[in-house]
């Protein structure tokens, strides 16, 4: 596969959850609406759970939100008080219609709806212990690992709440959760806080979400951020805190949040994602001046740190690309030309921006390497002088355990190759990485603090041994026969 995409840290999935007071509300066309707002998180698979005094009905598939959810089938969801969603992208190729979510499971102890943000790292560990009690599974993901765990936990608990906070106990690593019994919608985020949620309030229901557009594009107001942690219920009776395993560990948030996975219009965490990239761009600009005529972003999420760029080094900020929004993010064709083709497609040139000028090419992230090379000779083509690519995080060196695609240094081409030897790969005039300390000056004023193994090593939680594959998607095949 060739696409510009799958060069990108592309994060698992994002959450929605509403909660309404008054029965009969349309709270599956709010779920609708915010998802299509999340739809960046991930677009290989979604779905929507609505609970209707008690009884939930529920529809996943694959395929991008407008396609899995037809006039039909949203009526078939009907209204309720209670309704969550999910947006999904696999990490290990596990596109199947078994992974999509939320997942819904019924019990002796009531129904329960969740769906889930980020990565367990014992997860194979838990999944094997709940096999050999018996137990069967139907996904590859670890969030039927947490709905085992719950479930059984709810079995001696009083309330559902309870059967979470005691789960929390056993499970380690990134989770970010929306789940629904038929009286109460939950939220929780880890101890770490590897994944971002926050909640918001409309018309006095009550709303959860990965990101804070979800809650702008329903015209929600924001309320805070769920602190590292912490169990939210909303119910009759309003909105409760639970904070028992908050503040247990040092906060993790992924910066990758910052500078590529979430969209530039969000808060996480007390930080503008737009000001944050916009804060990238300048302190590149403060560390490598360059005598340049145009200063240029990839889309998307280079175009802000682009404009941070040319504000602080004061170099004209030009449009340089076009990026068609009507490509699948997973064109695939048979063959390479093809393959080729379809890139050009969904990204081209404005050669008037870029023709006999030395351009500053301002891209976000540089992790495998299959595409860089190809945008810089882009440039090079449309008539560019010189071309020198500036990158607005630092060399990505190792893999990620709590919610992204990367498993493998070996696909990594800053672990493969030097600064330099990288420069020539991609055919560059000049390549520069933001350092390690500046990437932690971008989300000024965050309440958290970061995690950035990825460019380290260094980790907030103890990780998976090497070779292991645990890291993302529990298989099948990997079980011990």
């Amino acid at each position: 596969m060739f696409d510009i995409d799958k060069d990108k840290v592309n994060d698992e999935c994002g959450v929605f959850g509403i909660y309404s007071k008054h029965t009969g509300t349309a709270v599956a066309q709010q779920a609708y609406l915010a998802l299509f707002a999340l739809q960046h998180r991930g677009q290989e698979s979604c779905g929507i759970a609505v609970c209707d005094d008690g009884l939930i009905r529920h529809h996943c598939d694959l395929g991008l939100v407008p396609d899995v959810f037809s006039r039909d089938t949203m009526e078939s969801l009907g209204s309720g008080n209670i309704s969550i969603g999910h947006v999904r992208y696999s990490t290990m190729g596990t596109n199947i219609r078994a992974n999509a979510q939320p997942l819904v499971i019924r019990h002796i102890k009531g129904a329960m709806a969740i769906a889930h943000n980020g990565n367990l790292t014992n997860a194979v560990a838990l999944r094997k212990e709940i096999e050999l009690a018996g137990a069967i599974f139907h996904s590859s993901n670890d969030t039927e690992v947490i709905s085992y765990i719950i479930t059984k936990a709810r079995l001696t608990a009083s309330s559902i709440e309870e059967a979470v906070e005691t789960a929390m106990g056993q499970m380690q690593g990134a989770y970010s959760l929306v789940i629904m019994s038929p009286t109460k919608l939950l939220a929780v985020r880890d101890p770490c806080g590897f994944r971002p949620l926050c909640m918001g309030e409309l018309d006095g229901d009550i709303i959860f979400a990965s990101e804070s557009c979800a809650l702008d594009s329903l015209g929600a107001k924001f309320v805070r951020d769920i602190e590292p942690g912490e169990i939210v219920v909303a119910d009759k009776d309003g909105v409760r805190s639970i904070t028992t395993h908050c503040k247990k560990r040092k906060s993790g948030l992924c910066l990758f949040e910052f500078i590529y996975i979430a969209r530039p219009d969000s808060t996480i965490d007390g930080v503008s994602v737009h000001s944050a990239r916009l804060r990238a761009g300048a302190l590149l600009a403060k560390a490598y001046p360059i005598d340049a005529d145009v200063v240029i972003g990839v889309p998307d999420s280079g175009i802000d740190a682009a404009l941070g760029y040319s504000r602080q080094s004061g170099l004209p900020y030009g449009v340089g690309f076009i990026k068609n929004r009507y490509i699948g993010r997973t064109f695939i064709q048979p063959t390479q030309g093809e393959r080729e083709l379809s890139v050009r497609i969904k990204l081209n040139t404005i050669d008037t921006t870029i023709k006999g000028k030395r351009v500053v090419l301002i891209e976000d992230s540089v992790v495998r390497g299959t595409t860089t090379s190809w945008i810089v000779n882009l440039v090079r083509k449309a008539g560019a002088k010189e071309v020198h690519m500036l990158v607005a995080s630092p060399p990505y060196l190792h893999p990620c355990y709590f919610g992204t695609d990367v498993d493998n240094r070996g696909t990594l081409i800053a672990h493969k190759m030097s600064v330099d030897e990288i420069c020539r790969h991609i055919n560059a005039d000049s390549l520069h990485y933001l350092s390690l300390d500046d990437v932690e000056k971008i989300a000024e004023g965050s309440m958290r603090e970061f995690c950035t193994g990825c460019f380290t090593g260094d980790y907030p939680l103890p990780v998976p041994a090497a070779g292991e594959k645990n890291r993302f998607e529990y298989r099948i095949s990997d079980v011990d026969r």
